[in-house]
């Protein structure tokens, strides 16, 4: 403890930085445990579908979507959220998976639909990037 007192002392950007990237770390985790959403492994996005009958809402871009998705999956592309939302209230204690090409802009949505009351909802981690790269089975059915 002594060494790292006078190391601090000796480099005090060093040892201010740390600091800063330690309490970024400890915010961002305590602001990921209270979004509201949970961000779901391929694995654990099957296990809900089949166990859970959740519903699936990728809203990859058209072409993303035509390439292969997840069965049962509805296309809604982000301009079209809204209407979405509306029709996901109908049922707000059924979970909602929601997926994107790589897992990046499924956040926002899912936050959405949190603050609009829906009880249960997941990302799907690393999109269908991720569900491509495990081999799980897609469909190329035009969206709807």
């Amino acid at each position: 403890m002594d060494l790292f007192i006078e190391f601090a002392g000796n480099h005090p950007l060093l040892a201010g930085g740390f600091v800063v990237v330690v309490l970024l770390i400890i915010f961002t985790e305590i602001a990921r445990r209270f979004q509201g959403y949970s961000e779901i492994s391929a694995a654990t996005a099957v296990q809900w579908i089949n166990r859970h009958d959740a519903r699936i809402i990728d809203i990859s871009a058209t072409a993303d979507f035509n390439k292969g998705h997840i069965a049962d999956a509805r296309h809604t592309p982000v301009s079209q959220l809204g209407a979405a939302v509306t029709k996901f209230m109908k049922q707000p204690d059924k979970p909602v998976l929601v997926v994107c090409k790589n897992g990046q802009t499924a956040a926002a949505t899912a936050g959405k639909l949190v603050k609009a009351g829906c009880k249960q909802v997941a990302v799907l981690k690393g999109g269908m990037t991720q569900w491509l790269a495990d081999n799980y089975p897609v469909t190329r059915t035009p969206s709807r």
